[in-house]
């Protein structure tokens, strides 16, 4: 697991260690830690160029206490002061004292072989101030290495409000910063590495999945499994104008780990000619038979707000996407059974209008501010909130937030997000959580885009939906037994 805590999380626990460690220990273990990944990056050390953007305070500090250590090595290191009044002394001092010169000089930016960006910290607000704003885009040969957080990035939130200087690799200390897993500050920021610092730090605010964490939670049948202990999901999808989202709905239901599936809704022939193994009918979902969780709106159409009050009435978890969500955003909140919601920034802005009562935000403002969005949306609604993008976060009603890393832009493809659906589908009523299903149907779906995309461009949904199995290869295999829902 990835943790990543706020800035203010990140200040406390700093304060801590600073006051039981001797004085600038801290800071010196942040400069060596960067100046290491900086050795890594360059071909040689010894007669290499290093520019440094110092700004103000701790953050240009770091910067320039690692460049000390790279001049000590025989670099070439200069040092633009970004608030000469304000630079931090001690790193200065040390930065003269190891061979490193000051310079007026910005056409170094282009010539240098790498670039310490230490003008931000973790504490900055808005783009860049005007002294640095054309840093943010101005030719350079070498790379850019941001200091815990790219300049101009929000540490929290990941927003880009202005310019900001995008970097080839980030160097974090401590923890991770939010604004460092997700879009659009996750685009700026290059590789990330994590430097420990020796920090006593609290629960994390925000979470990524890794390949471990998602071996541990795929449900596995045991030696007493069948197809009801392991899980029944209904999908209740498409329609005459839609009959495909039916298709992929399913597609994605029958590789995520239930016993089996069942169908009911107009394409209910397109369906079982495709998967016949699927239980179809095109009644009311009360007579369908035994369900554990339900996917409704896929390609739903009309008659989805009847559809929608039968699967609430059912009890039993329900995933709510398309269609559906333009449903719920009409009624507002009020369900009482747990529900997980899929929306793409477009559709978040409408169920924020049905719940608030005011005009919806536009999606644009939305898609800059995913993780605020995702848990507002998930507090409004009692739900699970599973907000599509570059980065998919997951929200859960109590306040916890994960982050998805996986994923590729060949995913931005018609039907994609109903194979989604019918996965996170499948996987609740194979018992998972509605937070664990969401964040584990997220890891899959954006690895089984990345293994289509390997073997051919574009892509398409049902290419995702074949693509499944070979997301995280022989998971199933090492997980712990489930004895179903």
């Amino acid at each position: 697991m990835r943790y990543a805590h706020t800035v203010e999380q990140v200040r406390a626990a700093e304060a801590e260690a600073m006051a039981r460690l001797p004085e600038g220990m801290l800071m010196q273990r942040a400069a060596y830690g960067l100046a290491a990944v900086c050795v890594r990056l360059l071909d040689r050390v010894y007669g290499s160029r290093v520019l440094v953007l110092a700004g103000s305070g701790d953050n240009g500090g770091d910067a320039l206490y690692a460049g000390a250590l790279l001049a000590r090595r025989g670099a070439r290191v200069r040092a633009l002061l970004l608030s000469p009044e304000r630079v931090h002394a001690g790193g200065l001092a040390a930065l003269r004292a190891a061979g490193g010169r000051v310079t007026v000089d910005q056409a170094e930016f282009a010539e240098a072989d790498l670039v310490l960006d230490g003008i931000v910290g973790i504490g900055g607000r808005g783009g860049l101030r005007p002294a640095a704003a054309g840093f943010a885009g101005m030719a350079r040969r070498g790379a850019v290495v941001a200091v815990d957080v790219p300049s101009g990035v929000d540490a929290d939130s990941g927003e880009v409000a202005g310019a900001a200087l995008r970097a080839d690799v980030t160097v974090c200390f401590g923890t991770y910063k939010p604004g460092l897993l997700v879009d659009p500050g996750a685009s700026y920021a290059g590789v990330v590495h994590l430097v420990g610092i020796g920090l006593d730090l609290p629960e994390a605010a925000v979470t990524a999945l890794q390949e471990a964490d998602v071996r541990r939670l795929l449900p596995v049948p045991g030696v007493e499994s069948d197809k009801y202990r392991r899980g029944v999901v209904g999908i209740a999808a498409g329609s005459a104008k839609y009959p495909g989202a039916a298709v992929l709905a399913v597609a994605g239901a029958l590789r995520g780990g239930a016993g089996a599936v069942r169908y009911v809704g107009s394409a209910a022939g397109e369906v079982v000619r495709r998967f016949p193994e699927v239980l179809v009918s095109d009644g009311d979902l009360a007579a369908a038979g035994r369900v554990q969780s339900w996917v409704v709106g896929p390609g739903g159409g009309e008659g989805v707000g009847e559809v929608l009050d039968q699967a609430l009435a059912a009890g039993g978890p329900v995933l709510v996407d398309a269609d559906g969500l333009t449903e719920l955003a009409r009624r507002g909140p009020g369900a009482d059974v747990p529900l997980v919601l899929t929306p793409h920034t477009g559709e978040a802005a409408r169920l924020l209008a049905g719940a608030t009562g005011q005009a919806p935000p536009a999606a644009e403002e939305l898609a800059s501010t995913r993780l605020a969005t995702a848990r507002r949306l998930a507090e409004l609604y009692g739900a699970t909130v599973l907000l599509k993008g570059s980065t998919t976060v997951v929200a859960a009603p109590d306040g916890r937030c994960r982050v998805n890393p996986t994923g590729t832009s060949w995913l931005a493809t018609a039907g994609s997000g109903d194979v989604l659906a019918g996965l996170l589908g499948s996987l609740l009523a194979a018992g998972l959580t509605p937070f664990d299903a969401a964040s584990v149907a997220a890891y899959l779906h954006g690895l089984a885009g990345r293994h289509a995309a390997e073997h051919r461009t574009p892509i398409t949904a049902l290419d995702v939906a074949q693509a499944l199995n070979q997301a995280l290869p022989g998971a199933r295999g090492t997980a712990t037994p489930t004895t179903g829902a």
